[in-house]
């Protein structure tokens, strides 16, 4: 049963929001109470539905009681009632506590891990298919870094994705995806196993992360050729140390000013993402995520070529559409991922 007390406290906060925003809201708060209204606009259309429904259903059953119009009550009845449990599921996941980097871009970094140059092509191959899925969902897709090896694998890249509610669908990606194929280069025709880590973070804004400027040590360097983007014979390349963490980015874009732009956008996403996770382990001490701890070494999916087949672990979900995947689409997996982390969250709060 949905607690009306609680219902109330929100309609009544909204009431307050919107009353606040209509009078002029100072500059300083305008954004966050912006933000928050627009949070809880849909939260509202599920408690109004459901108590709309929950009111017509009592409507019909006085209904009964009039000869006139027992007829009509006796038709209406059913449907509502099979409404019903639709709509208090709708609420329930309404009213689910929000992850606030839900609605924000997220940077994706990824690297080979076990698998020499197979492991690197891999990464090659995740990466175009975090940039079709992004094209597919409208969102913009930018890569910031990129070293590549010789046969055209990846060492290690680093992309920007903005759009609308892109952490959300894309933050179940971090992990370790490992990928089960015969390699271009294998003349034996054996298969090989080799593995790839993604990880994937919010963007963090600079009112999220204040950096110390004492706490970085910022070096400039010649941006490399070989491995690189592009050869590149100025010494633009920037190189930021975070002296309390031992973070280490780097950007090698032709320009010197841009470069330490970028490397300070992904270090604040490391650092936010650092703290995020902090709070994330001090409230689940005792209990471990059900769809994932978000541990970067957690094997979170197989992609097996022979048998065109994609296993996603956590939820014991398997496609046999490897080929449409690895084009892009990822959508049935990003739901399924989703509901689960949902269902797994609503049986937390019944418990």
């Amino acid at each position: 049963m949905i607690p009306e007390d609680k219902l109330d406290q929100i309609l009544g906060r909204f009431e307050f929001l919107e009353a606040k925003l209509a009078s002029g809201a100072g500059a300083g708060e305008i954004v966050r109470l912006s933000r928050e209204y627009s949070d809880l606009k849909p939260v509202i259309g599920q408690i109004l539905a459901w108590r709309a429904l929950v009111a017509d259903m009592a409507e019909a059953r006085e209904m009964l009681e009039d000869p006139e119009m027992r007829s009509l009550a006796e038709e209406e009845l059913p449907r509502l009632k099979a409404a019903l449990p639709e709509a208090e599921h709708a609420l329930q996941l309404a009213l689910l506590p929000k992850d606030a980097a839900d609605a924000r871009p997220a940077m994706i970094e990824i690297r080979p891990g076990t698998g020499g140059e197979e492991a690197a092509l891999f990464a090659g191959d995740l990466l175009r298919m975090y940039q079709r899925f992004s094209e597919g969902q409208g969102w913009r897709f930018e890569v910031l870094e990129l070293a590549e090896t010789e046969l055209g694998g990846i060492k290690e890249v680093t992309a920007h994705v903005t759009g609308e509610g892109v952490f959300a669908r894309l933050k179940f990606e971090s992990g370790v995806h490992r990928v089960q194929r015969v390699p271009e280069t294998e003349s034996g025709g054996r298969i090989h196993t080799s593995a790839a880590t993604v990880a994937v973070l919010p963007e963090a804004e600079e009112v999220d992360i204040q950096i110390d400027p004492n706490d970085i040590r910022i070096d400039t360097m010649r941006a490399s050729g070989a491995g690189g983007q592009h050869v590149n014979t100025t010494d633009s390349a920037v190189r930021i140390t975070h002296l309390p963490t031992g973070i280490v980015v780097t950007s090698s874009e032709k320009s010197q000013h841009q470069n330490r732009a970028i490397a300070m956008q992904v270090l604040r996403a490391r650092l936010y993402d650092l703290e995020r996770q902090r709070a994330d382990s001090a409230r689940a001490a005792d209990r471990k995520s059900q769809v994932g701890s978000g541990d970067r070494s957690e094997r979170i999916r197989t992609y097996n070529f022979p048998q065109g087949r994609v296993t996603d672990h956590r939820i014991n979900l398997t496609l046999y559409r490897l080929e449409q995947v690895m084009a892009g689409d990822l959508t049935e997996i990003t739901d399924a991922l989703i509901a689960s982390d949902q269902a797994a969250r609503l049986a937390e709060l019944d418990s």
